[in-house]
């Protein structure tokens, strides 16, 4: 083998994604030492999603001074890639879990930070702006974010205000007229991986509010805020949110991106794939290495393994996945450009046990994987 392309997905729980690349590019140097290969780690836009998009392409990190959940000042990141046309912002960053720790409280969280950051980029001149959901300790629609780069929250006493999960009921009007011009002219694409609408049982603050401190009596306070931003985003702009995939991911995020921010919601590894030029990268590959920790019906809705395999498809390239583990439903996943699937766990044992060996088992998986190639 000339060229090998690496893409994987983490395996949860046990590997990033980066760690993945690097025992697989250990191994194939040891068996094809003048083999071309291309790292390409990836994340889910949550925590480490800058990271990976740096370790693929290259790129600076930016450390600037914004608010954290709670509005306190804090030092939060992004990346700029593409020769500084492109920043990557995961909204973990600012707005993440881990840093609320024991103040759980997701009627009282801010997505401000994250405004301040694409505001930020968009004044070092970049043409694009990608915002990668997950990880979020916040429930309010994104109106945080908005505040920051100019959108005004007015009450019925007609005071402006910046509104969290559990102050959206408040909001009487939505005023854009002082939104940051300089976004006009920026494209945001926002990674999101999960169909959530809005509102209701299977929204932002049923599914996910939860782990972030709420309780049943707060879940069904910021599931009423949420329901009342998607009037208040429809009537005074326009736009008719509530059921539209994906707008309940991250406290409601989704909605406030395409709401305020005019963005594109796009699945994660489809922004990843276009943004390092997939296509053109793997056009004279002799092998694509991809995996996740379990392949089942769920990757073959537009994960990481279906997106990789769509794309190697179309290019002729032989596509091998690597695996924690595989449910017996994924037939279909050989129609779509896989070539082979090969799990790593070589004893039948409880994850708990098998998890610590996961290193190790992926390394003695590709080991022999590249033996049968040689052959």
């Amino acid at each position: 083998m000339k060229k090998v392309v690496l893409v994987p997905d983490s395996f949860k729980g046990t590997m990033s994604s980066s760690t993945v690349c690097e025992i697989m590019e250990k191994k194939i140097k040891e068996h094809f030492p003048q083999c071309q290969v291309i790292s390409i780690p990836v994340a889910d836009g949550g925590e480490g999603s800058v990271d990976c998009f740096l370790a693929a392409v290259g790129g600076e990190k930016i450390e600037i001074e914004v608010k954290n959940p709670y509005f306190e000042d804090m030092k939060a990141f992004y990346g700029m890639i593409d020769h500084g046309k492109t920043a990557v912002i995961e909204m973990a960053a600012c707005a993440g879990l881990p840093l609320v720790e024991d103040r759980k409280n997701p009627a009282k969280t801010t997505t401000y930070g994250v405004g301040q950051l694409i505001l930020d980029a968009a004044r070092r001149g970049v043409k694009k702006i990608i915002v990668g959901l997950g990880g979020s300790c916040t429930n309010d629609g994104g109106c945080g974010a908005a505040a920051a780069v100019g959108v005004k929250f007015i009450n019925k006493n007609g005071d402006e205000f910046i509104p969290t999960g559990g102050t959206l009921q408040e909001i009487d009007r939505i005023d854009m007229s002082g939104k940051a011009e300089i976004l006009r002219n920026i494209e945001i694409i926002t990674m999101c991986d999960i169909d959530n609408p809005m509102y209701g049982p299977n929204g932002a603050a049923h599914v996910f509010a939860p782990q972030k401190g709420a309780d049943r009596e707060m879940v069904l306070h910021l599931d009423r805020g949420v329901k009342h931003l998607s009037e208040i985003i429809k009537k005074d702009l326009n736009k008719d949110l509530a059921e539209v995939p994906g707008t309940g991911a991250a406290g409601a995020m989704g909605a406030g991106m395409l709401a305020f921010f005019d963005s594109t919601l796009q699945m994660g590894i489809e922004t990843v794939l276009d943004t390092v030029k997939f296509d053109s990268l793997i056009h004279d590959a002799d092998m694509i290495f991809t995996g996740e920790g379990k392949i089942d019906g769920q990757s073959l809705r537009g994960k990481v393994v279906m997106g990789v395999a769509k794309r190697a498809y179309a290019a002729k390239v032989p596509v091998i996945v690597i695996a924690g583990g595989a449910e017996l439903d994924i037939d279909e996943i050989y129609n779509f450009g896989v070539t082979s699937v090969f799990t790593i766990n070589r004893l039948p044992e409880d994850f708990e046990k098998s998890r610590l060996k996961s290193i190790e088992n992926l390394s003695f998986t590709m080991d022999n994987i590249l033996r049968l190639i040689k052959k």
